[in-house]
C-alpha cells in the first residue's frame, strides 16, 4: 500500500485498509510495550484491547496508534497510564456469593483435614476477594493455619489492596454479598470506619501476602491447595488461556482445588482430564493427578 501523502494518514485509505493498518499498529504497539517494559498483552482478546487502546489514544490526544507507541516508548508515565487502562479491575467483596457459598459448603470440609493451607488468588486486583477468603476461613476456624498469596501484575492495584481500605458506601452491598455467601457474623465486626472508608482488621490482613506476579510472564512460585482466578482469562485468547491453565496445574497439589470465573472453563486446559468437576455451575474443580 502506498500513500500519496503521509500527512493524510488514515484519511487516504479506504475502510478495509484503515482496519488493516490499525491492526498492524496495534501489533507493533503491544510488541513495543512488551519489549520496553515487560508487560505482555499480545495474546489478550483483541476487541477488548483495541477498545482500551483507542480510549488511551484519545486521552493522550495523539492521532494514531503509532503516535501512542512513540509516546509510551519514551515516556514511562504514559506507559503507566496505558497499563492502568489495560489492567481489568472488576471486583467486590464476596463477588458472586454462590461461588463463595459453594466454597464454604463443598471445598472447606476437604481442606479442614490439612495441617496447613496455602491459597493463591491470581489476578487479585484491589484485594476484595482475598479479604473475603480470609473472612470466610476465619469463620470456619481455619484462619490460624492458612496463608493467602494474592497477586496481580498491576502495582497500583496492589497498593490499594495492601491498605485494605474501601469506600464506606460499598459496605451495604458487600454485607448483602457476605450474608448470601453464608456469612455467620455481623459483617461490620471485620472493619472499622472513618467518614468515608471501611478499614479491614489488621490481623485479618496479615494473613494475606500481596505481591506482583504476571500470569503471562512469570512462573509457578509455590505449591497450593487452592487457586482462585476469576474473570481474568476471559480477556485472554485460546493460546494464553491454555498457558495459564497449565501454570495453575503445575502449581496445584494433588487433590488441590481450582476456582474459575462464571464465564470461564477448562475448555483449553491440556490437563483437563486430570481434574474432576466439584461444582459445574460455580466452576470448582479438583486436581486428581
Amino acid at each position: 500500500m502506498e500513500l500519496n501523502n503521509a500527512e493524510h494518514g488514515y484519511d487516504a485509505m479506504n475502510p478495509a485498509e484503515q482496519d488493516e493498518m490499525m491492526e498492524l499498529e496495534i501489533d507493533l504497539l503491544l510488541e513495543g510495550l512488551y519489549r520496553r517494559y515487560g508487560y505482555d498483552f499480545r495474546h489478550y482478546a483483541r476487541s477488548s484491547i483495541k477498545r482500551r487502546l483507542i480510549y488511551r489514544m484519545n486521552r493522550e490526544k495523539v492521532p494514531s496508534m503509532t503516535a501512542l507507541l512513540e509516546r509510551i516508548l519514551f515516556d514511562p508515565q504514559a506507559a503507566e497510564r496505558l497499563l492502568q487502562d489495560l489492567s481489568i479491575r472488576v471486583t467486590e467483596m464476596f463477588r458472586d456469593p454462590s461461588f463463595f457459598l459453594a466454597l464454604r459448603q463443598r471445598i472447606i470440609p476437604k481442606l479442614r483435614t490439612l495441617p496447613e493451607i496455602r491459597i493463591w488468588h491470581a489476578g487479585c486486583s484491589t484485594g476484595e476477594e482475598p479479604i473475603s477468603m480470609a473472612i470466610l476461613l476465619e469463620e470456619e476456624g481455619l484462619g490460624d493455619k492458612v496463608k493467602i498469596y494474592a497477586t496481580d501484575m498491576n502495582e497500583e492495584a496492589l497498593r490499594v489492596a495492601r491498605k485494605g481500605a474501601y469506600r464506606l458506601s460499598s459496605m451495604q452491598n458487600y454485607t448483602k454479598n457476605y450474608l448470601q455467601a453464608g456469612g455467620t457474623m455481623e459483617f461490620s465486626k471485620y472493619y472499622t470506619t472513618t467518614e468515608s472508608e471501611a478499614i479491614f482488621d489488621r490481623e485479618l490482613m496479615q494473613r494475606i501476602l500481596f505481591f506482583q506476579h504476571n500470569l503471562v510472564m512469570d512462573r509457578s512460585f509455590n505449591e497450593f491447595h487452592l487457586i482462585i482466578c476469576r474473570n481474568v482469562m476471559i480477556y485472554f485468547d485460546e493460546r494464553l488461556q491454555q498457558e495459564v491453565l497449565h501454570l495453575f496445574y503445575e502449581s496445584l497439589s494433588i487433590g488441590g482445588f481450582l476456582g474459575l470465573g462464571s464465564n470461564e472453563s477448562m475448555l483449553y486446559a491440556e490437563e483437563g482430564n486430570k481434574y474432576r468437576t466439584i461444582d459445574a455451575s460455580e466452576k470448582w474443580y479438583q486436581k486428581l493427578r
